[in-house]
């Protein structure tokens, strides 16, 4: 039996995978192909720490994070879907469940906002 989400290390064990695993996704990989990911890490696992485990301090607009990078409503799904398989690889529980159901609406509510 998989454990749940539970602490920032199991955060760091996502996101890391994730982010591993995003890269090689033949389409949207090349979004992240340049992104220094010393410094992008530590705010990604904040993000999802503020989200999962309600530590305080993320402030950053995720949405005008992305506002430049031309991205599709179609990039978000391949995004969630990634997302959610790699939770569903790693964890099972509530807090699991939570990050992916809270993936999907943070897909679907930047896909909305990057409608061409």
């Amino acid at each position: 039996m998989k454990s749940d989400i539970s602490n920032k290390k199991d955060i760091e064990l996502l996101v890391n995978t994730f982010y591993t695993d995003i890269l090689k996704n033949p389409y949207i990989g090349f979004f992240f192909k340049n992104l220094n990911f010393e410094h992008h890490m530590p705010k990604m696992i904040h993000f999802w720490s503020f989200v999962l485990l309600d530590e305080p301090g993320y402030t950053t607009n995720v949405t005008q994070k992305h506002e430049n990078m031309h991205l599709q409503p179609e990039h978000f799904e391949i995004w969630v879907k990634l997302f959610s398989e790699t939770v569903d690889r790693l964890f099972e529980g509530e807090k699991a469940e939570m990050a992916k159901s809270r993936a999907k609406l943070l897909g679907l509510t930047m896909a909305s906002k990057f409608k061409n």
